[in-house]
């Protein structure tokens, strides 16, 4: 089989991945452009290695390096980083491997990120990062402070940081949100950490209990 027919597969392979997974899904156009431009420069890049005399370990150890200093110029999330690779493999594939092995390879890595990065699966996993206006010593009342703020149950905490003097913390926090969107009503589950009072409050709180 034609080389020409595992560099057109690697052509439609990238296209899917890129316009009709990745953007629909999480709207970035210079990933995209990043995406497209890195598969096809790796593609042309392989075919050139895999018919002359330069070794094909050289040339993925060039593109280890490449794809690293890629990598640390920009802040990406982990699934955009599982796109990334994605689109270089796509390119290696199309480049080196033979034709029907390639083929069924190219499917196989779009199959599984559009499995993975599906809206559908585990959609009520959630991680976010939350900055907490009190410095909240007490594991157990942060997390029923968390539940109340984000309408979810807290899986697991992780405080990044404890700052007393400016009176916040720092948590990063991953959980089940509701299915509804909706959040806990607060006359059915009491706060703890809101009703802690202020350290400068905690005068004034303590005259207002006499």
């Amino acid at each position: 089989m034609s080389p020409t027919v595992l560099y057109a597969a690697d052509l439609v392979a990238v296209l899917v991945l890129t316009f009709a997974l990745y953007l629909p899904r999480h709207r970035r156009r210079d990933l995209a452009v990043a995406y497209l431009g890195v598969n096809v420069g790796v593609l042309a890049v392989a075919a050139t290695l895999a018919s002359s005399t330069v070794g094909a370990g050289l040339g993925l150890g060039l593109f280890g390096v490449l794809s690293i200093i890629r990598l640390r110029s920009a802040e990406l999330s982990q699934t955009e980083v599982a796109y990334y690779f994605a689109s270089l493999a796509l390119g290696l594939i199309g480049g080196l491997a033979a034709a029907p092995v390639g083929i069924a390879l190219m499917a196989v890595v779009v199959l599984v990120l559009a499995i993975a990065d599906s809206p559908r699966l585990l959609s009520r996993y959630r991680q976010q990062t939350v900055v907490v206006d009190r410095a909240v010593a007490d594991e157990t009342a942060l997390v029923a402070h968390l539940e109340q703020l984000l309408g979810g149950r807290v899986r697991r905490v992780s405080v990044q940081r404890l700052d007393l003097v400016n009176d916040t913390t720092w948590v990063d926090v991953r959980y089940d949100a509701d299915p509804r969107g909706t959040v806990v009503p607060t006359a059915r589950r009491a706060d703890p950490v809101a009703a802690t009072p202020r350290p400068d409050e905690a005068d004034r709180w303590a005259v207002a209990q006499r």
